[in-house]
């Protein structure tokens, strides 16, 4: 039963506690419609505060204001307290439209999630987005921290996303709620084929599944053991960075040059990613290929040397340092 499997995954991997205060991300969705069936289902076995709460990206016109009804009206069915917010992302939009969705879905989030009270955020991935998510790494070139994919706990801020269907299909899903006779609502945008994941889900995974019927189970167990891996190298080298680390603040740190080139391959690569970060805030934008300039920098150029990053970022050979920080952007000239 899906009810009982999900519940298991709860537990294997502590996503909730007696007495939380949960926000559900509900699109309308089947992924999040079960979602929210299924924690309101055992709320009461674990006393949990169940909010949903959705945001309206205002691009597929009737549809998504449909898709608000829909949510609105499912959680006054369930007495569900919801939250909403209508933001125009073609307008805001600066760049990357799925990276524009993405701060503003999370940012909405965390603000619901701010008003409840809550500390967990409830996101609807699948087994099938976490094999698709490995494919979308191999194919675009990646390391441990990428393979590891869609994590089932992370922390954010202070607030903790969890994925309790991250071990379920979506043909167990959907089943779930054909039997239960639950209505959901369907994305249009998830059958066209200029999003590299709608080319994956609709002719990629079927072709490996040709090969091996077991491929949603395969990459996502590969995704569990690389999670796993990546976060025993990265607790490492957050010991290894104390002890070659001079000098940080939320704008610089300086690592002693000499003792960071003598750390093992992985765990230097991986203190210059947790520097990286440190000082950036995140590692959005950064590369692998960034992380082998820094080493070039540290084995190969001159004292004085210095390699411009991604989001004013730089870093500096001194005689016995690697100095990453933050530049200084000049101020624009007024007309």
């Amino acid at each position: 039963m899906l009810s009982d499997k999900i519940f298991k995954t709860i537990n294997e991997f502590k996503l909730l506690n007696k007495r939380d205060r949960v926000i559900v991300a509900l699109s309308g969705g089947p992924d999040s419609v079960a979602l929210l069936h299924i924690l309101k289902n055992i709320s009461k076995k674990l006393n949990l505060d169940i909010y949903a709460a959705h945001l309206n990206h205002m691009l597929r016109g009737s549809e998504s204001d449909d898709d608000l009804r829909f949510v609105k009206s499912l959680c006054e069915k369930l007495k569900v307290p919801f939250f909403s917010e209508n933001f125009d992302l073609k307008k805001y939009a600066k760049a990357s439209m799925e990276e524009a969705a993405r701060k503003a879905r999370f940012d909405f989030l965390f603000r619901a999630a701010e008003l409840a009270g809550a500390s967990k955020i409830a996101l609807g991935h699948t087994k099938d987005d976490q094999a698709e998510t490995v494919l979308l790494r191999i194919l675009r070139g990646s390391g441990l921290y990428g393979l590891a994919a869609i994590l089932p706990k992370r922390k954010i801020k202070k607030y903790t996303l969890i994925r309790p269907l991250l071990n379920s299909t979506k043909d167990e899903i959907l089943l779930y709620l054909k039997t239960r006779n639950y209505k959901y609502r369907i994305d249009s945008s998830n059958k066209k084929d200029i999003y590299t994941r709608n080319r994956i889900r609709k002719y990629l995974l079927p072709q490996l599944k040709k090969y091996n019927k077991n491929i949603l189970n395969i990459l996502a167990n590969t995704a569990q053991t690389a999670g796993m891996d990546y976060d025993y190298i990265k607790n490492q080298a957050a010991e290894e960075l104390n002890k070659i680390k001079s000098a940080s603040s939320k704008s610089r740190i300086s690592l002693k040059a000499a003792k960071l080139n003598g750390l093992h391959g992985a765990l230097r690569r991986m203190a210059i990613r947790l520097s990286i970060e440190s000082v950036a805030g995140n590692l959005r934008r950064f590369t692998y290929k960034h992380i082998q300039e820094i080493e070039d920098l540290l084995d190969c150029r001159k004292t004085g040397s210095i390699v411009d990053l991604p989001r004013n970022i730089s870093v500096k050979k001194t005689s016995s340092f690697i100095n990453i920080y933050k530049r200084r952007i000049p101020p624009k000239k007024l007309d």
